[in-house]
Parts: structure tokens; C-alpha cells; sequence
């Protein structure tokens, strides 16, 4: 597998978060989503690199994971959505 192909295998897009819950929804390169279940342990690191929680995270936010046990411990900010939008190819 090359590094592009390692890279979109492994980042996902945000959909939906409902932190009151802990669910977060998000969507593959390919298009199909999955839902998580995050627990109250689960990390978020944004672009400051400070951790923080999942109301941190928003739709559209570049995200990848570290996981264990089918639950994510980490969840990584790659890059925010207002810097998608913002970028020269649009």
C-alpha cells in the first residue's frame, strides 16, 4: 500500500457529532459512513494541539483515529473545515 493510499484509508471525514452521547458519525473515503461511540476517556487533539472533547470536532473537519477495542482513545483534527473551504482549489 502507498502512502496516499495509507493516508486516505485512514482519515475520515466528520458528519455528525452528538456529544451529549458520545456518537460521532463519520464518513470514509469512499463515501460509506460508520457511527462510533466514544467514551468519556476519548481524547480530541485539534490544530493547537491542546486535547480537548468532542464538541470540538464539526462537520466536515478532516479527522484520523487511534483506536483500541473497537472504541477510540484518540481522535486527531488533520485539518478543520473552514481550512477545506478556504483553500485555493475552489
Amino acid at each position: 500500500m502507498s502512502f496516499t493510499e495509507w493516508l486516505q484509508q485512514n482519515r475520515y471525514t466528520v458528519v455528525e457529532v452528538d456529544p451529549a452521547t458520545g456518537r460521532l458519525r463519520l464518513k470514509d473515503h469512499g463515501g460509506a459512513c460508520r457511527d462510533l461511540s466514544c467514551q468519556a476517556e476519548t481524547v480530541v487533539l485539534g490544530d493547537d494541539g491542546m486535547p480537548s472533547e468532542l464538541e470540538a470536532l464539526n462537520p466536515g473537519d478532516i479527522v484520523k483515529l487511534d483506536s483500541s477495542g473497537g472504541r477510540p482513545d484518540r481522535i486527531v483534527v488533520v485539518r478543520r473545515v473552514w481550512e477545506e473551504l478556504t483553500s485555493p482549489e475552489f
